[in-house]
């Protein structure tokens, strides 16, 4: 299943490198070179769920984990680690455990269950941390008996010292230089070797020249040697605690499942990345033996040319797929695409076509190349063979068949009836795939019979270039007289070929070229259909969407409407219930009596009044016009005109009220004077700058920029959010994202694209 070297044809590690070039952590690497396909249909869903939720619901952080599986070998095998080495593990450990609560804070998917595979590791990661320096070195605090040590260590060190310091003067004259050095571990003198007998010591070590010996005073034998004591009883503890810290990660049982589990999501945000840069897409699941593919591309050619791509009845399609036409026109890229995307999507990755639905096949069956195999003396057309006879055994229902220049290598006649052999072969197996030929008589072949369907590559014999356009139900041309005849040779040479040839050559040409001719027309038929399509829906998308805004503002003026109701209401039933009270007494009941027609009489005021109807002589109100909306109090600007509907901008927000329900808001110098200034509630919107820079800042400063910046752009319905805060050390960047988890209005957010700022820019999605 899925043969080496049918990845390897298909340039399968070619994608893996390049998953491998996005994992953070060694790991990763590991586990992205050697991705294989699967035909599991349940763990490739699995699979394509996790790198979803890595793309659009959490963002995995990886880097600073190492693989460590080498150094918890060396601890099971009771061998003692060094200060650096454990503090590799402590950082790995504490790594893992962090990108842990990430996900379980973040993630309501698939990838809080491979989360689950990542262990506790706390009290092993407590006990490094606090035991070791940053340097890998044993703190003081690492033991009562190394602190005790180190304690004595550094005064004895200074009465030694001071004892050489006094001894320097009295040996000035022998001494080589006035300095207190250490040889073996121990305080010595530099003495001059001619002298070496006029002083009182013992001599610890020699120059290389020998012209100097290192002599330690009597003075400080003793001191000397209380200090090699203690150096040695320090060097035994360290020793000890080294040996305990190792054991603990011998011990701990939960390190390699985290270790696998850290590896399977570095692949998983691999796939992610990979499709980000790739503008990858999902394939859906599809029925055995159907395949339809729309906007395929290679996804290792840059800028290559999409096409559609339908295999099976299920999907529209022929069981075969016979691609013929000139060399370099893109026959085998095309064949390549399909079984990219096969081996990409059974890997559990985003595919390049922009619509995909694939189904799940038990191996992918290819011959494509010339080989020739000079140890075993076959020629090109015998290595095609061996190929074959594997491919015939294989087929059937579910693989998929990939044949590069079937018949080639060998006599064109004898070619073409082992293939049409071949072919009939691969129909009576109910195979599936694509099948590339120069052969003449295929193409005839391909026209009778049931299953197997014509295609070619486009070519533009004016230029000679290849368009690289998959043209299904059309066999390919040659060109070869009309390229002849573009490279210049000799007509006299090309008018004989076409005499070799004969007329039914030539009819053949002629038939393929009003094909051609008639499928450009019906191209551009669809075309135009489809673009007028388009235009239709959007329009249509277009009156939906203005229909869903009426609605969803009728509702919001109702709601405002039943509430300013229940305010009046019990306003009224509060004065009411007052009125009882005073018109009990009899003395206060005429004021009561006042009170109750004066509310009336002002209730009969505010009622609005029959409007005059009004010949229109040309509406004052147009779109850009400064008017009042009495019902809210304030003033705004006309963004549109829907009919008797208009969109006004109050502030930072837009309103659709009727015509009528608006005033046109007079100039300045039309109002009364000595009215003075008053606030009108108009708040102009400005231009929204969609990118904020906060490198430089303090953490404070950047959170405060943030906050105001997510406020406005929350308000004017503006999203996706550019924030620039640089890459550095990734402080600020961490900082900011912990912010951006907590603020209910932030939908998601991820790094920029590589091309724009990639982990120095993080883009913001907000709910609006």
């Amino acid at each position: 299943m899925f043969a080496d070297a049918a990845l390897e044809a298909l340039d399968f590690p070619r994608v893996r490198a390049a998953l491998a070039q996005r994992a953070a952590t060694a790991l990763g690497v590991e586990r992205c070179s050697s991705l294989r396909p699967s035909d599991d249909a349940g763990r490739i869903a699995r699979e394509l769920d996790e790198v979803e939720d890595a793309l659009f619901g959490v963002s995995l952080s990886l880097g600073g984990i190492f693989d460590i599986r080498e150094l918890q070998a060396r601890a099971a095998e009771g061998r003692v680690l060094s200060g650096g080495e454990l503090l590799q593990v402590a950082y790995s450990l504490d790594g893992a455990m962090t990108v842990r609560r990430a996900i379980q804070t973040n993630s309501r998917g698939p990838l809080r269950e491979v989360a689950l595979g990542l262990g506790d590791h706390s009290e092993l990661v407590s006990r490094y941390l606090s035991a070791l320096t940053r340097e890998g070195e044993l703190r003081d605090e690492a033991s009562p008996k190394l602190r005790d040590l180190r304690r004595r260590i550094d005064p004895l060190r200074g009465r030694i010292r001071d004892r050489l310091q006094a001894t320097l003067e009295r040996w000035s004259d022998v001494l080589q230089e006035n300095i207190v050095t250490l040889r073996r571990d121990r305080y010595v003198l530099p003495v001059q070797a001619s002298r070496v007998g006029q002083v009182d010591g013992i001599i610890v070590d020699a120059s290389a020249t020998g012209q100097t010996y290192f002599v330690e005073p009597a003075a400080v034998t003793a001191l000397n040697n209380e200090l090699t004591r203690l150096r040695l009883d320090e060097e035994a503890e360290v020793r000890r605690i080294l040996t305990e810290l190792s054991g603990l990660l011998a011990r701990d049982a939960a390190v390699p499942m985290t270790l696998d589990t850290i590896a399977e999501l570095d692949l998983i945000a691999a796939k992610a990345a990979l499709a980000r840069d790739w503008r990858l897409n999902r394939a859906e699941p599809n029925t055995p033996g159907d395949y339809d593919l729309r906007a395929a591309r290679h996804p290792l050619i840059e800028g290559a040319v999409a096409n559609d791509l339908a295999l099976g009845s299920g999907s529209g399609g022929p069981s075969l797929l016979l691609i013929t036409g000139p060399n370099m026109g893109g026959k085998t890229v095309t064949l390549k695409t399909l079984g990219l995307a096969v081996l990409m999507n059974q890997c559990g990755m985003y595919v390049a076509a922009d619509h995909a639905e694939l189904p799940v096949v038990r191996d992918v069956l290819v011959d494509i190349g010339d080989e020739q195999s000079i140890e075993a003396s076959l020629s090109t057309f015998a290595s095609h063979l061996q190929h074959l006879r594997t491919v015939l055994e294989e087929a059937g229902p579910g693989t998929l068949i990939l044949v590069d220049e079937l018949g080639s290598g060998t006599d064109p006649e004898e070619g073409a009836a082992l293939s049409q052999a071949m072919i009939e072969g691969l129909l009576d197996r109910d195979a599936r795939g694509i099948i590339t030929s120069h052969l003449a008589p295929l193409k005839l072949f391909a026209l009778e019979t049931p299953g197997l369907k014509n295609a070619s590559m486009g070519f533009e014999v004016s230029t000679l270039s290849p368009t690289y356009q998959l043209q299904v139900g059309q066999p390919g041309r040659s060109y070869a007289l009309a390229i002849a005849g573009r490279m210049g040779l000799p007509r006299e040479v090309l008018s004989r070929a076409a005499e070799v040839l004969g007329p039914e050559a030539d009819l053949m040409e002629r038939m393929l070229a009003g094909i051609e001719q008639e499928r450009r027309e019906l191209s551009q038929q669809l075309e135009a259909a489809a673009a007028a399509r388009r235009e239709t829906e959007a329009a249509l998308g277009q009156a939906r969407r203005e229909r869903d805004e009426l609605a969803e503002r009728r509702d919001e003026l109702l709601a405002e409407a039943t509430q300013k109701a229940e305010a009046l209401y019990a306003d009224a039933a509060e004065n009411v219930r007052r009125m009882r009270r005073r018109a009990q007494d009899a003395e206060a009941r005429p004021r009561v009596m006042q009170e109750l027609r004066d509310l009336r009489h002002a209730a009969q005021k505010a009622r609005p009044k029959p409007r005059a109807p009004q010949e229109n002589h040309g509406d004052p109100i147009q779109v850009g016009s400064d008017v009042t909306v009495p019902a809210y109090g304030a003033s705004g600007q006309v963004l549109e005109m829907r009919g008797d509907q208009l969109v006004v901008q109050l502030g930072l927000m837009k309103v659709s009220v009727r015509r009528r329900d608006v005033r046109l808001k007079q100039p300045e110098k039309q109002k009364k004077a000595g009215g003075g200034p008053r606030f009108t509630g108009t708040v102009r919107r400005r231009n929204f700058e969609k990118e904020i820079q906060l490198r430089g800042l303090g953490v404070a400063e950047a959170e405060e920029e943030l906050r105001q910046a997510i406020n406005e752009a929350y308000a004017l319905k503006e999203t996706p959010l550019r924030v620039v805060h640089g890459k550095g050390q990734g402080v600020l960047r961490r900082l900011l994202r912990d912010y951006l988890k907590t603020d209910k209005r932030v939908e998601s957010f991820h790094d920029a694209e590589a091309n724009q700022g990639g982990h120095g820019v993080t883009v913001v999605n907000l709910k609006v």
